[in-house]
């Protein structure tokens, strides 16, 4: 692997390649086009050459990927080729969603324990047959079952006292529901998930593609400008039915 700092997004196209990669080799296939393989991920194939180029060179000009060996290379640079287990921290509503999701143990990762902090959730037993087991539990169930990763959904106020507790404990990856962001050493790994920030960031792309789609119409209609009879300034007349430009008032 070259010694270069790789880009986020390509760690995720990587697992988006993953999953393609496993359909195939499931279906029979044995090799894939990089024209193929970068449409799942929604990238050229350059952006895939690319992405693979931080890590060695993979395939043969002219025929493509061997489907196996391609699956194997990446499951091994993103570490996927062993079980993970991981904890949970929060007998709520995510942990829950989380818990009946199938993709988790597909993808290898296995949920070894629910813990919490609020004594109403102590010892309550989830839909899956976990137990919710309380905090004090946590350094023993981490160096017992080879814990390394832990899914943080607590309320926000919680989250910096339940990520110091995790450090301590020797957790060396979190996945944070809590749009608080914890202070970690740097030899822990973290990432959040914050729905709000999700969203606004899809509400600013539709903003800006109404406002481009807007002067698009604008512009391909100029020339159907004309004056209306009650305005002193032109008024767009539009072909779309139930749609005004917005220049008249």
């Amino acid at each position: 692997m070259k010694k270069t700092n790789v880009p986020a997004a390509t760690i995720i196209r990587l697992s988006v390649y993953q999953r393609y990669l496993k359909r195939l080799l499931a279906g029979g296939v044995k090799v894939v086009s990089s024209q193929d393989l970068a449409s799942q991920a929604n990238v050229n194939p350059a952006q895939l050459r690319k992405d693979l180029s931080y890590f060695g060179r993979f395939g043969v000009r002219g025929v493509g990927y061997c489907v196996s060996t391609l699956l194997q290379k990446i499951s091994a640079i993103l570490g996927v080729i062993e079980q993970r287990n991981v904890i949970l921290v929060g007998a709520g509503p995510i942990t829950q969603a989380l818990l009946r999701h199938p993709g988790f143990p597909q993808q290898g990762y296995h949920f070894e324990a629910v813990l919490d902090v609020d004594e109403k959730n102590i010892g309550k037993t989830l839909e899956n047959g976990m137990v919710v087991q309380p905090m004090d539990s946590l350094k023993e169930i981490v160096e017992e079952r080879n814990v390394e990763l832990a899914v943080i959904a607590v309320p926000l106020e919680q989250s910096q006292k339940i990520g110091d507790m995790l450090v301590e404990a020797g957790i060396k990856g979190i996945l944070s529901f809590s749009p608080n962001r914890i202070k970690v050493p740097l030899n822990v790994s973290i990432q959040y998930i914050d729905f709000t920030i999700l969203l606004d960031s899809l509400t600013y792309n539709i903003s800006r593609g109404r406002k481009k789609k807007t002067t698009e119409v604008l512009e391909k209609k100029a020339q159907k400008l004309k004056w209306g009879s009650e305005h002193s300034w032109p008024v767009v007349q539009s072909n779309s039915k139930g749609y005004n430009a917005g220049l008249s008032t």
